[in-house]
């Protein structure tokens, strides 16, 4: 197995960061990356208070906390990532970013570095069409947040060879994870059955069938979610949920993957969930 010494991730977001404090949790040299004024700061600082509260609940001493926040390193600048045996990109649910991301990193990263890209929904075949190194390129798709999921959906693509998909997988079980191995699908497993939930659920609000706290409660009630549906697309991002169905619908082609006009409207007004402090619930 790849030793996976130093691991760049590419975004200092929710995800990013997240995925950047789960290896270095597990005593890998992270480097995260991010060129938008301010992001790393918000990253190490979201890394530094979700670990506090680790240890102020006895789950890391703080001589851990500190070792695991020293592993950490951040730059502004992608050629950071240049000496990294494995590169995640972890930045918005965009094809035309990604694919700026990913080949900037085939041209800087020697040519056994693999490169993973967080996606949660587009072509791990196509992203890995766009490089040199096609068969060294793999999808990693965490789930937010990504420090306490257990599951790294892993996607093979097309070329992606049997070394590469063994090693990811030991690597995730190294971090205390559960890899599971999919195939490249739009929107993978994971959404392809969660986000239409979330979509169906919107659409219930916008008919006018039940306000948000109602859905919610009967999914929670009923089905026995931890969170409800809309609770949960507010946490998710509905910006990403949105990016996500436009996938659905475009590649599979079927008007049950339809982005509901309510989630539209929600997102060009933004109100994206959480992160903006309003979704379908409103946040302090």
């Amino acid at each position: 197995m790849t030793p996976f010494d130093h691991v760049a991730v590419i975004g200092a977001g929710t995800m990013g960061s997240g995925i950047a404090q789960v290896f270095a949790q597990a005593g890998h040299r992270v480097t995260m990356i991010d060129i938008a004024p301010g992001q790393l700061e918000r990253g190490l600082a979201a890394i530094a208070t979700a670990t506090q509260r680790q240890v102020a609940k006895g789950r890391l001493t703080e001589p851990e906390q500190q070792a695991l926040l020293g592993r950490i390193r951040t730059h502004h600048e992608l050629a950071a990532a240049a000496s990294a045996q494995l590169a995640v990109e972890a930045i918005v649910e965009s094809l035309e970013a990604k694919t700026q991301v990913l080949t900037a990193l085939d041209a800087l990263c020697p040519p056994e570095t693999i490169l993973a890209t967080n996606t949660s929904s587009l072509s791990i075949t196509q992203l890995a069409a766009l490089t040199r190194r096609p068969e060294r390129v793999i999808g990693m798709h965490f789930v937010n947040p990504a420090p306490v999921m257990a599951l790294v959906e892993v996607i093979r693509g097309l070329a992606t060879s049997d070394e590469v998909h063994s090693a990811i997988c030991e690597l995730v079980t190294s971090l205390g994870k559960t890899p599971v191995t999919v195939q490249d699908s739009p929107g993978f497993v994971l959404n392809r059955l969660l986000i239409p939930m979330l979509n169906e659920a919107a659409y219930l609000v916008m008919e006018g069938v039940a306000r948000p706290e109602e859905v919610d409660a009967v999914m929670r009630l009923g089905a026995n979610h931890p969170m409800g549906p809309l609770a949960l697309a507010d946490l998710v991002g509905l910006d990403i949920c949105l990016a996500i169905m436009e996938v659905l619908h475009r590649d599979l082609g079927e008007d049950k993957y339809r982005p509901c006009p309510l989630l539209r409207r929600m997102v060009s007004a933004g109100y994206l969930g959480r992160k903006a402090g309003r979704g379908f619930y409103r946040y302090e």
